[in-house]
């Protein structure tokens, strides 16, 4: 099964999404969250993503949600800190973090592979909230 991390600016967003997340796939999954330089300052850390990263990480893989750009950039830098075996299994996803997380988290629950959960978690892009 795969894993999740979740990657924010801010320590309490990412654990929030992070139980969300865990309450809808009945704790099932493994989700670790990443944020914050620390537990008190916005920011990121590619050092604590890679942590998150390698707590998460299973032989079939594990998919990175990110809040916004700069996030990307250090959660980049943390994928290259990876072996190369584990950085092939590792996919950095362009979903919503909210919305994205809850998706994959049941996906992943459900035993799909890493594509598939990140295909439905980029797929709530189109989902409409207010019809």
């Amino acid at each position: 099964m795969i894993g999740i991390v979740i990657v924010s600016h801010s320590h309490l967003l990412a654990q929030g999404v992070r139980e969300m997340a865990l309450q809808m796939s009945q704790n099932l999954v493994k989700i670790e969250a990443a944020g914050g330089v620390d537990d008190q300052t916005i920011g990121t850390s590619a050092e604590r993503i890679h942590q998150a990263i390698t707590q998460a990480y299973s032989p079939d893989g594990v998919l990175i949600l990110f809040d916004l750009g700069s996030a990307l950039f250090s959660t980049q830098m943390a994928v290259e800190m990876l072996p190369p075996e584990q950085q092939a299994q590792t996919k950095v996803s362009a979903a919503h973090l909210v919305e994205g997380a809850i998706v994959a988290a049941v996906e992943a629950s459900l035993g799909h592979s890493l594509e598939e959960v990140n295909n439905a978690a980029e797929a709530v892009k189109e989902m409409q909230k207010i019809i």
